[in-house]
């Protein structure tokens, strides 16, 4: 497996597969080319044999606080620590931009989100009530949906 940064030119072939990897759910519109534009130094993607199995978007400027935006892995690999690999790529990013914490959202329903969110060392940042016995920001981003919001140590 490669891993290496995002490219512009990744765009096409991310959002033609990203919603048949969250099963038919329509997520492509989460991912803008202005994405793979302005924040390719701290994203990345894994290849294997020149295939697309896994993309990791974040942002980490020289503030204190980075953001897991969103991360994909094709399901026949997961399980098998890409997912962990991006994450650990992108925490070592945000430390050499002196990030101190990384933040992250998943909906309440991504059961095995949250769940990998936890093994990482994420906490849920208590929200303003709880859905399923997990605490969510309601109307997280003024559209009606709650998030699960985490955040870690970098």
């Amino acid at each position: 497996m490669e891993v290496r940064g995002l490219l512009e030119s990744d765009h096409a072939t991310i959002v033609s597969v990203v919603d048949g990897w969250w099963g038919g759910r329509r997520v492509a519109e989460k991912l803008p080319r202005l994405f793979f534009r302005y924040f390719r130094e701290t994203s990345f993607v894994i290849e294997e044999d020149g295939a697309l199995i896994a993309f990791l978007v974040g942002i980490a400027g020289d503030g204190e606080e980075a953001y897991i935006h969103f991360v994909g892995v094709h399901p026949e690999y997961r399980g098998r620590g890409v997912g962990r690999h991006l994450y650990e790529r992108f925490f070592d990013e945000a430390r050499l931009r002196g990030c101190m914490r990384v933040r992250s959202i998943t909906s309440p329903v991504n059961e095995g989100s949250i769940a990998f969110h936890e093994r990482l060392g994420f906490g849920i940042v208590a929200g303003d009530r709880e859905v399923g016995g997990v605490s969510v920001h309601s109307d997280y981003d003024g559209d009606g949906k709650d998030k699960v919001v985490f955040e870690r140590p970098c």
